[in-house]
């Protein structure tokens, strides 16, 4: 099955610019900022770090409920919250979903925060 649409501009686009590369555009700034402040919840981060570790490189939202002690409403907010970010992918197979980590959006965020990037490193 096809993979839902991802956002209309992924992690990578946005972090294209770096925070310490120069002035940020203000649309720049404020997808990044989506990214980073869908991290800023610890059932986040521990949702992506659980997908992240799955076999195969994905989970079903049927699998992430119970590690994480909520319920699979909750769950389900917590991945579209992540999904809208540009973080992860959602697959609709029957009833259920499943979510993977877009390819290098992990790599993208930590970039945009390095001194490196800046330095063309």
């Amino acid at each position: 099955m096809a993979r839902s649409t991802p956002p209309l501009v992924t992690v990578a686009e946005a972090c294209c610019s770096t925070v310490t590369g120069g002035a940020m555009t203000a649309e720049a700034a404020e997808r990044l900022a989506m990214s980073f402040k869908a991290l800023g919840d610890p059932t986040r981060v521990r949702l992506l770090s659980l997908i992240a570790a799955a076999d195969g490189g994905e989970a079903c939202v049927c699998d992430l409920t119970e590690v994480v002690s909520l319920s699979q409403p909750t769950v389900s907010h917590h991945m579209r919250v992540l999904v809208e970010a540009g973080l992860v992918t959602r697959d609709q197979r029957g009833r259920w979903a499943y979510y993977a980590v877009v390819d290098g959006a992990l790599d993208a965020l930590a970039d945009a925060l390095s001194p490196r990037a800046r330095a063309g490193a």
